[in-house]
């Protein structure tokens, strides 16, 4: 069966080809450069099978819900994506997480597989291997599914795909870590070690402020107000993750600036880091450079380096026999002190730049030691009080 007239948007014609398979072609429409129709093909074993592929294909035609099938890979399409959305729409360090995401991982397992063509079952079963196999954690391959979520979602609305396979794909479940604020004889013990020490402004003032460790050493002098004893977070120090990445000032997280009021015994500490800093620079002499104001740098002005401020940390509590305290840990420290002290989820929500004071409650729904202590006393004095 076959036919030479020009046929209708969405009408097809049917042959048995040389090669012994059956070819249903169709119009899509006008090439609105040339002129001419648009037509495209469908292949099948036998007459029947074509026809119905026919009947389908030109079904959607006529509903407005065709799709254009795209000739790109997985790959392909991720390596586009990369370079035309999302290398102009997301902080630098965050596209190198994506594009490490797909090149080590997405790429390699789902890259030759045709866009048009990926399923959520072939998904499902990387996500699952990303476990078994190459034993990452529930928070990596999450990961791994935002980027791939991501990407899919923009082929979608380019029309590329009818939908995003990944929405129906199942991930691991995360188990958020136990988060280990020091207690106050330890917050006293790590005080006195880090007396005198390089680094120790810096721990000092992270933990009396909560700031996260890109925040305190992108912090730069004039974001200091030393007449109302408030600290501006408008930045973090930020180190790309390519090998050998360069570091910058990038927005802080979730591009969310915010202003802290602190105690009077941090703007102390913080003057005497300004004085600290001046000495250094005398000594520096024409070597100094501190471009960026930063208020922590090295002995000639540049900025410090987070491995090297995190390796240091690790060394001191590994003696104070606190080997599994990170620095991170600081900022939960402040944050339990801050509750403990009797501040409101909402300031301390503030302080820590967290999105939602739910976020805030969710981290530290838990109490320490001393308000359970506190708890079971209060409970002790109200029983000797209806006991008689």
């Amino acid at each position: 069966m076959k036919s030479n007239t020009k046929n209708a948007k969405g009408s097809g014609t049917i042959r048995k080809r040389s090669d012994g398979r059956w070819e249903a072609r169709y119009t899509t429409g006008i090439d609105p450069k040339t002129g001419k129709q648009t037509q495209k093909s469908v292949y099948g074993k036998t007459q029947k099978e074509v026809r119905q592929k026919l009947t389908e294909v030109t079904a959607e035609i006529d509903s407005g819900t065709y799709l254009e099938q795209t000739k790109d890979t997985v790959g392909e399409w991720l390596d586009t994506w990369l370079k035309t959305y999302a290398l102009y729409s997301v902080k630098s360090y965050t596209y190198d997480a994506y594009e490490r995401s797909c090149n080590i991982h997405i790429k390699p397992a789902l890259g030759r597989i045709r866009l048009s063509a990926l399923t959520a079952p072939q998904i499902q079963q990387f996500y699952n291997s990303l476990i078994t196999e190459k034993e990452l954690s529930p928070k990596t391959v999450k990961n791994i599914h935002g980027v791939l979520h991501r990407a899919l979602g923009q082929a979608v609305k380019l029309g590329m795909l009818r939908s995003n396979p990944t929405n129906v794909c199942d991930l691991p479940k995360a188990h958020r870590k136990e988060i280990k604020p020091m207690e106050q004889a330890e917050i006293t013990k790590f005080l006195q070690a880090i007396q005198g020490t390089k680094y120790g402004l810096v721990y000092q003032i992270t933990l009396f402020t909560g700031l996260r460790e890109g925040e305190v050493l992108g912090l730069t002098w004039d974001c200091i107000d030393f007449q109302h004893n408030a600290i501006y977070i408008n930045k973090q120090l930020q180190k790309t993750k390519k090998v050998g990445g360069t570091y910058c000032l990038a927005p802080t997280k979730n591009s969310r600036n915010r202003t802290i009021l602190t105690a009077p015994s941090v703007m102390a500490l913080l003057r005497k880091q300004k004085s600290q800093q001046a000495q250094m620079r005398l000594l520096a002499g024409e070597a100094w450079n501190n471009s960026w104001d930063l208020v922590f740098t090295n002995e000639l002005g540049g900025h410090l380096c987070h491995c090297t401020v995190y390796k240091k940390f690790k060394a001191i509590v590994r003696e104070l026999g606190m080997p599994e305290e990170r620095f991170h840990d600081l900022r939960h420290s402040f944050a339990v002190a801050s509750i403990e002290s009797g501040d409101d989820i909402k300031t301390v929500q503030s302080n820590l730049g967290h999105a939602t004071a739910s976020f805030t409650l969710d981290v530290y729904g838990h109490v320490s030691q001393k308000m359970r202590q506190q708890s079971a006393d209060r409970m002790e004095e109200f029983i000797q009080k209806v006991s008689g």
